[in-house]
């Protein structure tokens, strides 16, 4: 009975959305990754990634990613960037593609979702509807730090989504969706 029921749960997994993949493997880091750590680490490629106890917003989506669906957003970006450096922001001074760091950029992965059709529209201010679980929504915090966070499957008392980032505690579920203004909306194909 008990391999029956593995063996359920396995076939659900295989037709699981992408979007319950992700937010499934974002749980996972709740408790793991505890520091919020922006330094510059110089990593391998592919598939690089700094220590799972430390990390940024950008290292929960990249983590949820690889692990829920094998997508490497390290791999992904750096090869989109490669062949359409133009198409991405220039607010580093960059003059050439940085495999170690590019993908941990906020405003470089709005453009890579972007350029791979992943933009869905803004709600309206204080409207949560429009967001479903594995969602990737970023944000600025502080007026001008950009920020990215993934929608939970859980909900606050009030009906709102919760969401997985990495704001400065380490990755943590918290009521933070409608905290700050939205600059983005994503839904992985």
């Amino acid at each position: 009975m008990k391999l029956l029921a593995i063996l359920l749960a396995s076939l659900l997994s295989l037709h699981a959305e992408p979007g319950d993949k992700i937010i499934a493997a974002a749980h996972k880091q709740v408790g793991v990754t505890v520091t919020y750590d922006p330094a510059y680490v110089s990593m391998a490629y592919p598939n690089g990634d700094v220590p799972l106890d430390r990390g940024v917003c950008s290292d929960v989506l990249i983590r949820a990613l690889r692990d829920a669906l094998a997508e490497d957003l390290q791999k992904l970006v750096h090869e989109d960037m490669r062949s359409h450096f133009s198409d991405y922001p220039k607010l580093w001074g960059m003059t050439r593609t940085d495999s170690s760091i590019d993908h941990r950029r906020v405003p470089n992965l709005r453009a890579y979702l972007k350029r791979r059709g992943c933009q869905l529209p803004l709600p309206k201010p204080g409207d949560a509807s429009a967001f479903h679980p594995g969602d990737i929504v970023t944000c600025n915090v502080a007026s001008s730090l950009p920020h990215v966070m993934i929608v939970s499957d859980h909900k606050t008392a009030d009906g709102h989504p919760m969401v997985i980032h990495n704001i400065g505690g380490g990755a943590l579920e918290e009521d933070s969706l409608l905290s700050y203004p939205l600059t983005g909306h994503y839904r992985w194909k």
